[in-house]
């Protein structure tokens, strides 16, 4: 016969786990890829309205997809945030994503999400050729992306190779032009670029006039600008548009993992971003990322998406492993 000390043992045991139990009910885990301080607001905002707790494991896009991928059924993540698509398009081609509600999908245009619905964009951004307005007039900037592997601009120009971000870019122009052309151009790129580990490098680069332009996205400027401006204040934004390959714009993601021991949880956190709540985060934020939900106004520094004519890209389609093969072809990894 069990003592009263046992018993008591017992029963306090009991209780632990099932406060630990209704812990884990009450909150999800999300892998998130995006800046940390812009999920931050996020899960502040819907934890606010909603009572529902995240926990985030902050990383980058290819670590935290591939993680996942290893992880298969057995991955503790609820959601997955990515700064571009391609690491969404890894995750969702081992079908390890749940298929979003009807509700949440129809929050964002259409542009701005894959057709199948197992996954949704939640912001975006738009390829730049950030120069030096010292070294460069208007009339000297390139037309397209594709002219920077002109022998003219040997030893003028700059970007990242190695990050998420230049690799959605890559593999935008291999969707668009296929991979003959898109090697040549790295090829091209490995003689002409002076390479550097991140867009703010680059951004810096070119601010102090060691180049004479970069390729980046939009928004490492405008943050800068909104700070000191020290690293900016020699710099302008050019756009491509003409839809080419350098007026690409990047979806950052969001899916839901079928695997999801709070679905209805997780679902709820992807349609509160994508819905007028997370939207709005971009609007006033810092971020200067644009909102890509219906009829939601972007920050208004930004140059409307509707006026930079990017190409019409199935963000689905960016072949992650594909570009990691043509950069390593082309030296540049």
């Amino acid at each position: 016969m069990p003592s009263r000390l046992h018993v008591a043992l017992s029963l306090s045991a009991a209780i632990c786990l099932t406060g630990a139990s209704l812990a884990k009910a009450d909150g999800i885990t999300v892998y998130n890829a995006q800046h940390e301080s812009l999920t931050q607001a996020w899960v502040d905002g819907f934890t606010q309205e909603t009572g529902i707790k995240v926990t985030l494991r902050n990383g980058d896009d290819s670590e935290l997809g591939n993680q996942i991928v290893q992880e298969g059924g057995a991955s503790p993540a609820d959601v997955f945030l990515t700064e571009n698509s391609p690491a969404m398009a890894l995750v969702d081609n081992a079908h390890l994503f749940a298929p979003l509600q009807p509700a949440t999908l129809s929050q964002v245009a259409a542009p701005y999400r894959p057709a199948h619905g197992n996954w949704v964009g939640i912001a975006a951004r738009s390829t730049v050729f950030v120069y030096n307005k010292n070294k460069l007039s208007a009339q000297q900037l390139p037309a397209s992306l594709l002219d920077l592997a002109g022998p003219q601009w040997q030893g003028r120009w700059g970007a990242s190779p190695a990050g998420a971000d230049f690799q959605a870019i890559v593999g935008a122009l291999l969707e668009q032009k296929g991979e003959a052309a898109t090697l040549a151009w790295l090829k091209a790129m490995k003689t002409n670029a002076q390479i550097y580990r991140g867009n703010s490098a680059v951004l810096k680069a070119v601010n102090a006039g060691q180049i004479e332009g970069g390729v980046i996205y939009h928004y490492y400027r405008f943050g800068d600008q909104a700070k000191t401006g020290e690293n900016s204040k020699n710099t302008q934004l050019h756009y491509f548009k003409h839809q080419d390959p350098g007026a690409f714009v990047s979806i950052s993601g969001a899916g839901v993992l079928a695997s999801s021991k709070q679905p209805e949880q997780a679902q709820a956190f992807v349609k509160w971003i994508t819905g007028k709540g997370g939207q709005a985060v971009l609007l006033n934020g810092d971020s200067f990322e644009y909102a890509v939900g219906k009829n939601t106004p972007s920050n208004p520094r930004l140059v409307p998406l509707d006026q930079l004519d990017a190409p019409a890209v199935d963000p689905s389609r960016l072949d992650s492993k594909k570009v990691a093969q043509l950069l390593t072809q082309a030296g540049l990894l």
